[in-house]
């Protein structure tokens, strides 16, 4: 029997209902508000730890790091609630054995769904005509003539399972042309997700649109800075519904501010939620929103019951169906072996959730 602490809750109650369906588990809350000692007392003999992938939604001290691990001598299994892994430190992770887990795709159709909710209403105005209206407006419909966004030019930055519904939704309901540069997969896989494969700077004088769907990684880390944005198209549109810090507040304000870029969409932020004075939320050319992106009743019923399913398939032996550290599975078996016995893990086939 598995010992699977959750920090606070799952992403829905589905999960928590799923284990007891299942049985043969241990599952424990560690409750952030109560003392290091406390929490510590839990997840020293879990075998597994669930917890948001959100950084600032995760007390500093009850993130995955060296000094967690230290007090934590049973861990197999670090387990996200999305697909970020933020408050994992995955050196520190495969280093000591400990498989990484997430639920990369659970909230695809979620947050491609922000990120093209935010395109058309910085195409039309609908933030800037909102406000007006509710200030008593009373000129010309044509100040907010916009756009369309029927055969643009749209360019993915990682195009994963988010990336790739995106694409989908573009090409096959607007007529885009998607452009998309990932370093992780090849001209051929790109395409079969529905984009053309392009460099990075290629994607950034080609595109009308610019949506970002890449984790927050020391490559990614200010990847839009202000040499990226001033090689943008003028008048393009930036959204970034992945990860704060993938861009620059700072450069991103001047584009927008010197008139270079036309607006952005942002659902993330390097400090969440932002201070109100915050300069980008100063402008009528930006859609603001307090990551959300991925926060439907859907998706998070499907996080909760991809997160629970996966850990009952590790813990039945079966290797997981999405781990963000493989190098780490030669160790990992060793030590799953070390506390459960049995053997084969290497030869069942990875299960479909």
């Amino acid at each position: 029997m598995a010992c699977i602490a959750y920090l606070n809750k799952f992403s829905a109650p589905n999960a928590l209902e799923i284990f007891s369906a299942h049985g043969g588990h241990e599952i424990v809350r560690v409750d952030s508000d109560a003392s290091l000692e406390q929490s510590f007392d839990i997840v020293s003999r879990a075998h597994a730890y669930q917890c948001v992938g959100a950084r600032d939604e995760v007390p500093e001290s009850l993130r995955v790091s060296r000094e967690f691990l230290s007090r934590a001598p049973n861990l197999l299994v670090a387990s996200a609630s999305g697909s970020g892994v933020d408050v994992f430190d995955l050196e520190a992770c495969t280093a000591a054995g400990v498989l990484v887990v997430n639920q990369a795709g659970a909230n695809a159709q979620s947050v491609a769904e922000h990120a093209l909710s935010m395109i058309i209403s910085l195409y039309r105005y609908i933030g800037k005509s909102d406000l007006a209206l509710r200030k008593g407006w009373s000129g010309s419909r044509w100040d907010f003539m916009g756009t369309d966004l029927a055969r643009k030019k749209i360019g993915i930055v990682g195009i994963g399972n988010i990336g790739t519904r995106l694409a989908q939704i573009c090409k096959n309901g607007f007529d885009c042309e998607v452009f998309a540069t990932d370093p992780y997969l090849n001209e051929e896989e790109i395409a079969r997700r529905g984009a053309k494969s392009v460099s990075f700077e290629q994607l950034l004088r080609q595109s009308d649109v610019i949506s970002v769907h890449t984790p927050l990684t020391d490559l990614t880390r200010k990847l839009f800075n202000a040499d990226a944005f001033s090689q943008m198209k003028e008048g393009a549109v930036f959204i970034n519904a992945a990860r704060g810090s993938i861009h620059s507040e700072e450069a991103l304000a001047d584009a927008l501010d010197a008139g270079h870029l036309a607006g952005a969409g942002l659902d993330v932020w390097d400090v969440e939620p932002p201070p109100a004075s915050h300069r980008l939320l100063e402008g009528l050319n930006v859609v603001a929103t307090p990551h959300i992106a991925g926060c439907t009743s859907h998706s998070l019923e499907n996080m909760a019951e991809c997160a629970a399913t996966q850990l009952i398939i590790i813990f039945s032996g079966q290797p997981a169906p999405r781990p963000v550290n493989p190098e780490v599975l030669p160790r990992f078996r060793e030590r799953y072996l070390g506390f459960f016995g049995g053997d084969g893990l290497d030869e069942l086939p990875t299960p479909k959730l």
